[in-house]
């Protein structure tokens, strides 16, 4: 739909710059273009349906929450219509129906029925490469229960390939052989979780192996992640985050060993990841761009005296081999507040500490070098707003290390920077400062 409107758009100004002698009134200049007549039966015929008393129930989470929604499902190049309802009058009250593309029209070609409170989130995704797209349905059976279930389409007719209860659920080729399997997370009792892996076989999605995971349910599901990586041999591994009472975060990792789906950051002495550090909004990534991901561990530095606690964190990220060892990657200060982190040299560590202030228009960190009972500041970094940002940041000492739209970063390197053996160049604050990169956020599948 978008497509045509450009297009009639572009075909307008061409003809306005062209030079070409077209009279056209002020009231066919600001006519929006029409749209074309199969667009318009698709709406004739979901207005049919929601006459009938019929209303829109969207997906609520995950990257598709539109009401209608146009994929090519059965890979001929045209894109069905893919429609969600809610009839309250009806045994089984969430449809979706599913509108097949003709010439000039679009048909009613399938409609999915089921019985439950919504519709969690839908995916697609051509799982074995075979040229047609599965639907990825979550289905919202109560308040506190889902059920997962994977749709493909032979003819007009969707046939399942699985279904299952679960919490959370990722894609994944964990044994890189191009097709996508489904790791779903999912409760055991009362408190445990444990991670399913549906894989292909005889045409169909089967439950291969499980493992068991540390996180309950519970901390996954509010303000948890599952982040798909990769360990240091370049083999993929699922990376299940949870957070318990937001402030302590506990990650899994999952990866196949031997064919066998394995968390290998379970410890044989406690039976639980050994992954626990203080939730400070940091989740694994690929922080330093080498292509393997890194799981952050915030440390609590030391306070001006060896007997304080400052309340601010140095990361240590570390990344893991198959086997489940862990190495330092790289070590941070993450000012996730005002939206930056930078590189810190492993020498600093037990060196510094920091404090951070804010002002009016200017949060500032300062960076103190320890020094027996006292305190050295020796550099300050700059988060500056405000219509008089400019001015404040040519303060005199001051180096710009990034100008965004509404702020501008700044440095200032102090005495006793230039005093210590450890100290840091400008060059070097610039090289080791990075943007906090704001990751858009769909929600969970």
């Amino acid at each position: 739909m978008k497509k045509a409107i450009l297009i009639c758009m572009l075909a307008l100004t061409a003809l306005l710059t062209c030079g070409c002698e077209f009279e056209l009134s002020t009231q066919e200049l600001y006519s929006l273009p029409k749209l074309p007549a199969e667009y318009t039966e698709l709406d004739n015929r979901i207005n049919a349906i929601l006459a009938e008393g019929a209303e829109y129930a969207a997906p609520t989470s995950g990257r598709n929450i539109q009401p209608v929604q146009l994929e090519d499902l059965n890979g001929d190049d045209r894109e069905e219509a893919v429609a969600f309802f809610r009839n309250t009058s009806d045994e089984k009250p969430l449809k979706i129906c599913i509108f097949n593309a003709t010439e000039n029209s679009y048909e009613l070609g399938t409609t999915i029925e089921s019985s439950g409170a919504g519709i969690y989130s839908i995916a697609y995704s051509d799982l074995n490469n075979d040229g047609t797209t599965e639907m990825i349905v979550g289905w919202r059976v109560a308040a506190d229960q889902q059920a997962l279930v994977v749709y493909t389409f032979r003819g007009s007719e969707a046939v399942e390939l699985m279904r299952t209860n679960y919490v959370r659920y990722t894609l994944a080729d964990l044994d890189q052989d191009r097709m996508q399997e489904i790791v779903v997370l999912r409760a055991e009792g009362e408190t445990g979780g444990v991670a399913d892996y549906y894989g292909w076989q005889d045409g169909g999605l089967v439950p291969r192996v499980s493992a068991r995971i540390s996180i309950t349910m519970a901390e996954l599901s509010q303000q948890g992640r599952i982040t798909m990586g990769v360990l240091q041999e370049k083999i993929p591994a699922v990376f299940v985050t949870g957070v318990e009472d937001s402030a302590w975060a506990v990650t899994d990792i999952l990866t196949l060993r031997n064919g066998e789906l394995t968390n290998i950051a379970l410890s044989d002495a406690t039976g639980v990841s050994g992954e626990i550090a203080p939730f400070r909004s940091l989740y694994p990534s690929d922080i330093n761009s080498d292509g393997v991901t890194e799981v952050p561990c915030p440390v609590e530095m030391p306070g001006w005296s060896a007997e304080e606690n400052s309340g601010y964190y140095w990361t240590v990220w570390r990344s893991y081999d198959e086997e489940g060892n862990a190495s330092t990657a790289l070590n941070t200060y993450h000012d996730v507040e005002d939206g930056w982190y930078l590189l810190l040299p492993e020498a600093w560590w037990n060196q510094i500490t920091v404090f951070r202030n804010v002002s009016a228009d200017e949060a500032v960190v300062t960076f103190y070098l320890r020094n027996g009972q006292n305190a050295l500041p020796f550099m300050r970094i700059s988060a500056i707003t405000g219509s008089n940002r400019n001015v404040k940041a040519m303060r005199s000492g001051r180096f710009i290390l990034s100008r965004q739209a509404e702020t501008i970063y700044t440095a200032e390197l102090l005495e006793p920077n230039a005093e210590w053996d450890l100290g840091i160049a400008e060059d070097e604050v610039r090289e080791a400062f990075n943007l906090i990169t704001r990751e858009w956020m769909y929600g969970d599948n």
